[in-house]
């Protein structure tokens, strides 16, 4: 395993997924900045992919599942170290300790969805936080299960990439731990810019705790439980809540 070639396969794995989302989150940023301020701005996510009811459930399983090519990719090319454990295992992903992985993760969305609302609120009022709509405007019999879904893939996505797989290579270039735990952390803030400044700040924070906690236990599912109760919460919750708090 030399440099020449971690180097570059970094690059490449993150170009093709939360690398390349942060280049388009900042644009976006900017775009907010130019054209009324980030207060006046929406950042939607989930939206309706097309009018049609059927064709809109094809696009979006099909997001869902093209989303996780990446995860994929990732995870083979660490399946690829020599003298390493199965990168399942390596990445503490492989089930041994489920029931405990749960838990954990469980005990991690309380712990940081009640602070994340207020940081919400406090971003709207401030005026540094765009409007998030994270529910489509319009709802079919299925929506619930996709948003689900789709809160599954983006939990699975970002925690093996952005922390499990990164955090693993950029140990293996010699890169110290704060420095990993660093390098994670600003990646998954700079993916959130496009929803303004206090959620890129907020997920930057959450991703040096998630950094901290893997480079500790070397478990990555925890981190994909609690980040998937946080995402349905707010995807699913939006559709109940948003006529009945001001700030949503």
């Amino acid at each position: 395993m030399t440099d020449r070639r971690l180097k570059p396969e970094v690059w490449i794995v993150l170009g093709l997924s939360l690398g390349q989302s942060a280049v388009y989150a900042a644009l976006s940023l900017i775009v907010k900045l130019t054209e009324g301020g980030i207060r006046n701005s929406t950042a939607t996510l989930n939206a309706n992919k097309s009018d049609s009811e059927w064709l809109d459930l094809t696009l979006q399983l099909l997001g869902i599942a093209f989303g996780l090519v990446p995860v994929v990719l990732a995870i083979y090319l660490l399946s690829l170290d020599p003298d390493e454990p199965g990168p399942l295992r390596r990445l503490g992903i492989d089930g041994s300790q489920r029931a405990r992985d749960v838990l954990w993760g469980i005990a991690l969305a309380a712990a940081i969805g009640l602070p994340g609302l207020g940081l919400y609120a406090a971003g709207r009022a401030l005026g540094v936080t765009a409007q998030v709509v994270p529910s489509p405007i319009d709802t079919y019999w299925w929506t619930v299960p996709v948003l689900i879904l789709s809160a599954l893939q983006n939990a699975i996505l970002e925690e093996v990439v952005v922390v499990g797989y990164l955090m693993t290579r950029l140990r293996q270039l010699g890169w110290d731990v704060r420095m990993t735990i660093l390098a994670s952390a600003v990646l998954r803030g700079s993916y959130h810019l496009y929803q303004g400044f206090g959620p890129a700040i907020g997920n930057a924070a959450m991703g040096a705790l998630f950094g901290y906690l893997f480079h500790r236990t070397r478990r990555v599912l925890p981190l994909i439980v609690a980040h998937t109760i946080l995402d349905v919460c707010a995807f699913v919750g939006y559709a109940a809540l948003h006529d009945h708090v001001g700030f949503l």
